[in-house]
């Protein structure tokens, strides 16, 4: 294969997901009038259902101009050779590969996020805000994005050097220090990521003494689950939108439940809600995520491993010379249609899993007030009731609204 085949190659998949992503977008977007079914009626009265269509319809809109965009601007620097541009820039400051390696994807990243922030500035305080959801102040806004930069600059650009290293000191065996790096990373953020990441955007605090917690513990106690740790975090901060999550496992399981969530559902919602996130932990779904999130890196380093020194690669996109971040770019992109099929694979055992956590706090608790909390939820957010199932089979890591209060109610 010449590197010219491989560079068209690569444009191809650069253009067929575009493709299919817009079609799917389109298909979804003909569902957003739909009746809706007699079993979700309730969730929004005549008005908050326009609302509920203008903000899908918004939102589609915004979509087609952002990733037509973002298509226009990767052709544009495939076709101008602004890999190798970048490359040259990233040599004259060092004539380590390591050094080279960081320069090269600190320009992309920074570039790259650049010149999608005023998007993300208008999606957070134009269309956001437009509809009601949008709390976040620009200081909060530009705070956050430095704070992104910083860790990237530490955490990831740790992590791409010593992946950089081991290929230079053990070349096609650096996928097995890379893999034993990458899994102790994800299971150190899996344990410790409340604790140390979430602090650093949001403001965390236990639970207060009172009803909610009594009836939390409560329920934690008759399942035999251990809770001690329940935390609440200032998520009215950024948005209106509601949430709660269960992260760590072991000693540093915890629970941490969004203001707004209290704010939103009554007691019992809350521990139906919670009951759930507890049948994800009794059903080992963590540790299934955790155990094929190894496995999937695992196979994507061994895959890269037997392409990386390949010069054609890096020759692909303008480069004479192999070059480890240039492979990286390559390999990422010929790697993508893989990755698509793992993707709906996980999101496959993702919706089966919600079954299982929903039941679980059907048996254990109560099917009404998760079905109420589910119900204000969506509306809350104003989420799109009737979506259209190639959407939801290529894109929902949950099932729909109505698929889990159908299940909820069998």
């Amino acid at each position: 294969m010449t590197p010219t085949t491989l560079f068209y190659i690569i444009i191809a998949i650069i253009v067929i997901n575009f493709i299919i992503d817009t079609i799917l977008n389109a298909l979804n977007a003909k569902h957003f009038n739909d009746v809706l079914p007699a079993e979700l009626e309730d969730v929004y009265d005549t008005e908050e259902y326009k609302k509920s269509q203008r903000y899908k319809a918004t939102n589609y809109t915004f979509g087609l101009l952002t990733s037509g965009f973002s298509l226009v601007l990767t052709l544009a620097f495939f076709y101008l050779d602004g890999f190798a541009f970048v490359d040259q820039l990233a040599r004259q400051f060092s004539d380590n590969s390591i050094v080279i390696s960081l320069v090269f994807f600190g320009i992309i990243m920074l570039g790259s996020d650049l010149l999608t922030t005023p998007f993300a500035y208008y999606k957070t305080f134009v269309i956001e805000e437009q509809f009601g959801f949008n709390k976040t102040t620009t200081t909060t806004f530009i705070l956050d994005k430095i704070k992104g930069w910083i860790m990237m600059i530490i955490v990831g650009g740790a992590i791409l050097a010593a992946l950089a290293w081991f290929y230079q000191q053990t070349g096609e065996q650096f996928w097995l220090y890379a893999w034993l790096l990458i899994t102790v990373f994800t299971v150190f953020v899996n344990l410790f990521y409340s604790k140390l990441i979430v602090p650093i955007f949001n403001k965390q605090s236990p639970l207060e003494e009172g009803d909610l917690r009594t009836s939390i513990s409560d329920y934690a106690k008759s399942v035999g689950f251990n809770l001690d740790k329940i935390f609440v975090i200032d998520g009215s901060k950024r948005s209106t939108k509601a949430n709660a999550y269960f992260s760590g496992f072991g000693s540093e399981k915890r629970v941490t439940l969004y203001d707004t969530l209290i704010n939103d559902l009554d007691n019992d919602e809350i521990v139906a809600v919670l009951a759930h996130e507890v049948g994800h932990y009794k059903k080992k779904h963590i540790i299934f995520n955790l155990i094929a999130s190894v496995i999937l890196t695992g196979f994507t380093l061994f895959i890269l491993s037997l392409l990386i020194g390949n010069p054609i690669l890096s020759q692909a996109l303008g480069i004479p010379q192999p070059s480890f971040h240039i492979g990286l770019i390559a390999f990422g992109i010929l790697y993508s249609p893989i990755s698509e099929i793992t993707g709906l694979i996980m999101n496959w055992f993702s919706r089966k899993f919600e079954y299982q956590a929903d039941n679980y706090a059907k048996t254990t608790f109560k099917a009404e007030p998760l079905i109420t909390s589910l119900k204000k939820l969506s509306k809350n957010s104003l989420s799109n009731l009737t979506p259209h199932p190639a959407y939801v089979f290529m894109h929902y890591s949950h099932p729909t609204l109505l698929e889990r209060i159908t299940n909820l109610k069998g």
